[in-house]
């Protein structure tokens, strides 16, 4: 099905896990995707591995929290394949678990500044070319730590609660010109960060959620996919559990 025919998009994050597979299902469904990544191999080997499988993709090394590498990527996208269309705002980091009085006041900044000032520099870049011509379509990644409490995680879920924020109101605001914007709330899912923990640690992640299994990069970018294209068109302003159930089983 191919969705995204004649549509340009931009992933950031893409060098791996939910990115990736993001980027990997825009351009088979076709889309022209630019990579977003600061991993240059990883970043590399995405974009070859589209091109091999016969869709259009370039890479752009970007840091999201550096302005000017936000606007070099929105640059890349109209050079490279003439427009912009549609983004995902994928990127963002942690910090080391710790209680917030413990937790360094660099690695705070380190975690706030890729996801919440990385997504914010993202949209205003996507936004202001997505209003000078009428359309467009953002999805950014949040988290279940940016729904509820995240233990030993303050940072991290300030920033993706803060995710969720500019979210909602940008839809509101742009609303009425033709662009959408939603976000999606992942629990744990199976990339290769996660999958290089000790497999006690992943089975006690998993425990946690009542489907009893992580889910997998593929099915993130499946529900984003979706709501980028044009089945999700009176879709705007909303955030999309991806949790297999744990929210729900979750105290109030």
């Amino acid at each position: 099905m191919m969705r995204f025919e004649g549509k340009v998009a931009i992933v950031t994050g893409a060098g791996s896990g939910i990115g990736e597979a993001c980027a990997q299902t825009l351009a088979a469904q076709g889309a022209a995707v630019v990579i977003a990544d600061v991993s240059e191999p990883g970043g590399n080997r995405v974009a070859d591995g589209i091109t091999r499988a016969g869709g259009r993709a370039v890479f752009c090394r970007t840091d999201v929290s550096d302005e000017s590498d936000v606007a070099n990527l929105v640059r890349t996208a109209i050079d490279s394949f003439g427009g912009l269309h549609l983004a995902v705002n994928n990127a963002g980091l942690s910090h080391p678990q710790a209680r917030l009085h413990e937790i360094a006041p660099a690695d705070f900044d380190t975690a706030a500044n890729v996801t919440l000032r990385g997504t914010f520099l993202c949209m205003r870049a996507e936004l202001g070319h997505f209003v000078e011509h009428g359309t467009g379509a953002i999805v950014n990644v949040s988290s279940c730590a940016g729904l509820k409490s995240a233990t030993r995680m303050a940072g991290y879920s300030a920033s993706k609660h803060g995710v969720i924020g500019l979210t909602r109101t940008a839809a509101i605001d742009y609303a009425s010109e033709g662009i959408r914007i939603n976000s999606v709330a992942p629990a744990t899912i199976a990339t290769p960060k996660i999958l290089s923990y000790p497999t006690e640690l992943q089975a006690q992640w998993a425990s946690l959620i009542p489907m009893g299994r992580m889910g997998t990069p593929r099915e993130v970018a499946d529900l984003v996919t979706f709501l980028l294209s044009d089945e999700a068109s009176f879709i705007t302003g909303s955030t999309y559990e991806l949790d297999g159930g744990m929210m729900q089983a979750l105290p109030a």
